[in-house]
C-alpha cells in the first residue's frame, strides 16, 4: 500500500473510532461540564482555568478515555462552543468565544512526548525540554514540598555532588555554569541555609524549564543549562491562598484578583530556626558549619570559643498582572532574598570582650513586561529588569586581633525585546535583542595590618537572534534551529552561537532526539581563599576581563532515543560537552593546585539511561549516568588530562512513588561513586609548611549511598478548604557519607586529615493549609 494508502486508512479508522467513541458516549448521561472537566483534569494532568459563569449551565458527555488529549479538547470545543486555549504543557484557558487572539494563542508547536516524568508534573517536551509542573507535582523520596532545586537532581544527568542547590551540576559542569531564571531575570543566589533550601518558593511559581541541551537562542549564558522558573502569567479571577509550616520554615501565598483586568500574587517565607531549635536545623547547622570559621575558629586555635549563633533567611516575591485590553498586557514582578548569620568569639578565658561575626547574602530583582498582541498571528514582548546580588561578611580573628571585612556585589541591569509569528500552523519564527550591562565588585580590607583592596569590572552585552520552530503536519517531527550573536563592548568581539533541537517520532513508540549548541558567558565564580567569607559561602562571582579571567565557551551535542509504551518508558541519552576558558580559581582546588592561577578546560562524555514504568497509583525508575570529565590545563600536571574535582563516574537512582486518592508515598535509593581526591606523598619535605601531593586527582574518595522516604496526607475540609501533613526521612539509615576530604598541616608538620561529611539522618515534618 502507498503512503496515500495509508493516510486514506488512516483517517478512516480515525472517523470510525470516533464515531464509536461517541456512539458510546451517547449511551450515557450528560454530567454538568464542572465534573467533566475535574475528571479530564486527572486524565491528563492538566489544569483547567475558567469564570465560573463562563460554564454555568453547561453539561456534557464524558469524552472516551480513548481520546488523546488534543482530540478531548476538541471534543469539549465542538459540544460546548467554548474555547479551550492552551496555555502551556499543562494548563487551558477555558473562555467565551469573543477572544481575537484565540487562534493565535491555541497554536503550539512545542508537544508533550512524555507525561508524568518519574512522578506526576513533570513532562518533557519535543524540543527535550523538561517541564515540572509545581501545581501539580507529585511526590520525590525525601522531600515534602516541591522545592525547585531538589526536584530538578531527580532528573538523570543532574546531581549536587555535596549535597546543595547552590552546586547544582548538569553533566560535568560548575554551578555558575547555570543560568538560573527567575520569570526571565537573572537570580545569582539559589539558596537559602547557605545552599540547602531553595531559595524560591514553589507555591508562586507555577512552572520550571529545564535544557540541559539544545537551548532556544532566547536564552544567553548558562553553557551548562538553563532553569527557567515561570510564575503564573494569567488572570486566574479565582482567589487562592496557602499557608505552611515544616522544621525549617514557615511561608505563605495568596493570589488576589483585584478586578476583571489586575490581579496581584504574593508570596513570603521566613526561617523559624532563630525561635525554635529543631532536629532538622541541628542537621542543617552541622552540615554547613561543619568546616567554616564558626565551628572551627582561628584554626585549631581551643583558647577561642564561638556561641550566640543566630541565623535566619526569608524571601518575598510579588507579581502584579494588568490586562490594559484584550491586545495589552503589562506585568511587573519582584523579589528579594536573604540569609544573614551572626555570632560571637571570645577567648575563652574570658579577658577580651566577645566580638560578633557577621555574614548577609541577598539577591534583589524587579522587572517590568509589556506584552502586546498584534493580530491572531504576531505578538511582541518588551521586558526591562534589574538584579542585585550582595555578599557581604565581618569576620575577626581574636588570636591575631584582626577584623577581615569582605563583599562582593553585582548589579545586572537588561532589556529584553522578542517578537513571535506564526506563519502558519507548522512554522513559528521568533526574533529578538537583549541589552546587558553587568558590574561586578569586590572588596576586602583588614585593619591589622592595614590592607584594602577592591577590584570592579563592567560588561555591556548585546544581543541580536532568530529562531524558527517546525512542526511536520502529522506531528511526528519537531525541529528548531537558531541563531543568536553577542558582541561584547569592552572586548568589541562577537560571538556566534547557533542551536539546534530535532526530534523526530519513528513510530508509535520510538522517538530520536538530537540536540547541540555553542554558548559563551562573562561571568563566574571563583573561590580566592577557603576560608572567605567565614568559610561557609566562599565563592565570590567575577567578569571575564579577556587576560587571566577569559570568556568561557561550550559546545555541547546529545543524541537520544526514546521508547514510550503502555505507560513503559526506557530511554538512553549519549552527549558530549566542551567548555573551555575555565580558571584554576572556579574550580576549588585543595591540593597542589590551591594557590597556582591558570586557564584551562574541561571535556565531558557519557551516557544517561532511564527505564520507567508506571501503573494506575505506582510509579518507579532507575536511573544510570555514566560520564567521564577531564580536565586539561596547560601548567597542571604537564598537561595531560586528569580527572575533574566534581568527576562522578557512576550514579545511580531507584525510586518509587505511590500516588492513590489522597495519600502520596515515595522511597528511593542514590548512589554513585566518590570523587576524586588527591593524596600526600608519604615522604614530606619537613623544612616547609607546604604538602608534598602525589598526582592530581589520581585517587577517590569513598562511594556515597543515601536512602530517603516521604509522605503527604490531604485532607479535605471543604470545596473551598483542604490542607495536606507529611513527613520525611533524608538519609533514613544514617550513613556517614564523606563528600570531600583535604589536608592540612598543623603546627607540628603533621599531616592532618578534613573529612566533610553529608546530611546525617534528617527528619522533617509539614502541615498546610489552601483556600
Amino acid at each position: 500500500m502507498n503512503k496515500k494508502g495509508v493516510f486514506y486508512l488512516f483517517i478512516i479508522l480515525l472517523f470510525l473510532n470516533l464515531n464509536s467513541s461517541n456512539a458510546q458516549s451517547n449511551l450515557k448521561t450528560k454530567l454538568p461540564l464542572a465534573e467533566v472537566l475535574t475528571i479530564i483534569e486527572s486524565r491528563f494532568s492538566i489544569h483547567f482555568t475558567y469564570l465560573d459563569q463562563t460554564i454555568a449551565n453547561k453539561s456534557v458527555l464524558l469524552p472516551s478515555e480513548t481520546l488523546s488529549r488534543e482530540n478531548t479538547l476538541e471534543y469539549l470545543r465542538y459540544e460546548t462552543n467554548l474555547d479551550f486555549i492552551i496555555i502551556n504543557n499543562t494548563s487551558v484557558v477555558i473562555s467565551k468565544r469573543s477572544n481575537p487572539f484565540s487562534d493565535f494563542i491555541t497554536q503550539k508547536l512545542e508537544e508533550v512526548v512524555i507525561t508524568n516524568y518519574l512522578t506526576k508534573g513533570i513532562s518533557k517536551n519535543s524540543d527535550g525540554k523538561i517541564n515540572i509542573n509545581t501545581e501539580y507535582f507529585g511526590i520525590l523520596p525525601g522531600l515534602l514540598e516541591p522545592d525547585i532545586l531538589q526536584s530538578i537532581q531527580a532528573l538523570p544527568g543532574v546531581m549536587s555532588v555535596d549535597e546543595r542547590v547552590s552546586n547544582i551540576n548538569v553533566r560535568g559542569g560548575t554551578h555558575d555554569q547555570n543560568l538560573i531564571l527567575w520569570d526571565g531575570i537573572k537570580m545569582y543566589q539559589s539558596g537559602h541555609f547557605f545552599g540547602l533550601v531553595s531559595a524560591f518558593n514553589p507555591y508562586l511559581t507555577k512552572e520550571v524549564n529545564v535544557s540541559k541541551n539544545g537551548t532556544s537562542v532566547k536564552f544567553g549564558d548558562g553553557v551548562s543549562s538553563v532553569i527557567d522558573m515561570q510564575l503564573s502569567n494569567s488572570l486566574d479571577q479565582n482567589f487562592k491562598a496557602g499557608a505552611g509550616f515544616n522544621l525549617i520554615n514557615a511561608d505563605g501565598f495568596a493570589k488576589v484578583p483585584l478586578n476583571e483586568q489586575a490581579e496581584i500574587q504574593v508570596s513570603a517565607r521566613r526561617s523559624i530556626t532563630d525561635f525554635i531549635f529543631t532536629p532538622t536545623y541541628d542537621q542543617y547547622l552541622q552540615r554547613v558549619f561543619q568546616d567554616s570559621d564558626f565551628s572551627n575558629p582561628q584554626q585549631e586555635n581551643s583558647e577561642i570559643i564561638s556561641n550566640n549563633e543566630r541565623f535566619y533567611f526569608y524571601d518575598i516575591a510579588t507579581k502584579f498582572l494588568y490586562d490594559i485590553t484584550d491586545q495589552d498586557q503589562f506585568r511587573f514582578n519582584f523579589l528579594t532574598i536573604n540569609n544573614r548569620l551572626s555570632y560571637d568569639q571570645q577567648a575563652n578565658d574570658d579577658s577580651v570582650i566577645p566580638l560578633k561575626n557577621e555574614l548577609e547574602q541577598n539577591n534583589f530583582a524587579t522587572g517590568f513586561e509589556y506584552l502586546k498582541y498584534w493580530n491572531s498571528k504576531l505578538t511582541t514582548t518588551a521586558k526591562f529588569y534589574y538584579t542585585s546580588y550582595d555578599l557581604k561578611a565581618t569576620n575577626f580573628n581574636i588570636a591575631n586581633d584582626q577584623r577581615t571585612n569582605q563583599d562582593n556585589k553585582v548589579n545586572d541591569l537588561g532589556l529584553k525585546m522578542n517578537a513571535t509569528n506564526h506563519i502558519d500552523d507548522n512554522l513559528k519564527i521568533h526574533g529578538g535583542y537583549q541589552f546587558s550591562e553587568v558590574i561586578i565588585s569586590n572588596a576586602e580590607n583588614t585593619n591589622n595590618p592595614t590592607t584594602e583592596q577592591f577590584i570592579k569590572e563592567v560588561v555591556r552585552t548585546h544581543s541580536i537572534y532568530g529562531e524558527a520552530e517546525f512542526t511536520s503536519a502529522n506531528k511526528n517531527t519537531y525541529a528548531r534551529i537558531g541563531l543568536r550573536t553577542n558582541f561584547i563592548e569592552k572586548f568589541s568581539e562577537f560571538f556566534t552561537e547557533p542551536r539546534l533541537s530535532v526530534s523526530h517520532k519513528l513510530n508509535n513508540d520510538f522517538r530520536l532526539e538530537f540536540l547541540a549548541e555553542l554558548k559563551s558567558q562573562t561571568t563566574s565564580q571563583i573561590i580566592d581563599l577557603q576560608n572567605d567569607f567565614l568559610g561557609i559561602e566562599k565563592r565570590r562571582w567575577i567578569l571575564s576581563n579577556n587576560e587571566n579571567i577569559p570568556i568561557i565557551k561550550s559546545v555541547q551535542a546529545a543524541a537520544g532515543i526514546h521508547y514510550n509504551k503502555n505507560k513503559l518508558l526506557v530511554s538512553i541519552e549519549a552527549f558530549i560537552k566542551d567548555v573551555e576558558g575555565i580558571t584554576s580559581q572556579s574550580q576549588g582546588f585543595q591540593n597542589q593546585f590551591q594557590f597556582i592561577e591558570d586557564i584551562g578546560k574541561f571535556q565531558v562524555r557519557g551516557i544517561d539511561f532511564l527505564i520507567n514504568k508506571q501503573f494506575d497509583y505506582f510509579s518507579t525508575w532507575l536511573s544510570y549516568s555514566y560520564s567521564k570529565n577531564d580536565y586539561i590545563f596547560d601548567n597542571f600536571n604537564d598537561g595531560n588530562p586528569f580527572p575533574n574535582n566534581i568527576d562522578v563516574r557512576h550514579a545511580v537512582t531507584f525510586a518509587s512513588t505511590y500516588d492513590f486518592d489522597n495519600l502520596k508515598f515515595a522511597l528511593g535509593f542514590n548512589w554513585h561513586s566518590g570523587r576524586p581526591q588527591t593524596l600526600p606523598l608519604e615522604l614530606q619535605n619537613q623544612s616547609n609548611s607546604q604538602i608534598d601531593y602525589d598526582t592530581p586527582n589520581s585517587n577517590r574518595i569513598s562511594a556515597y549511598f543515601r536512602t530517603d522516604i516521604s509522605a503527604t496526607y490531604q485532607l479535605k475540609f471543604t470545596n473551598k478548604l483542604d490542607a495536606s501533613i507529611g513527613a520525611s526521612l533524608w538519609n533514613l539509615f544514617d550513613r556517614e557519607n564523606v563528600i570531600n576530604t583535604y589536608y592540612a598541616k598543623n603546627s607540628d608538620g603533621d599531616i592532618i586529615t578534613v573529612d566533610n561529611l553529608s546530611l546525617g539522618i534528617t527528619p522533617n515534618i509539614s502541615f498546610r493549609l489552601r483556600f
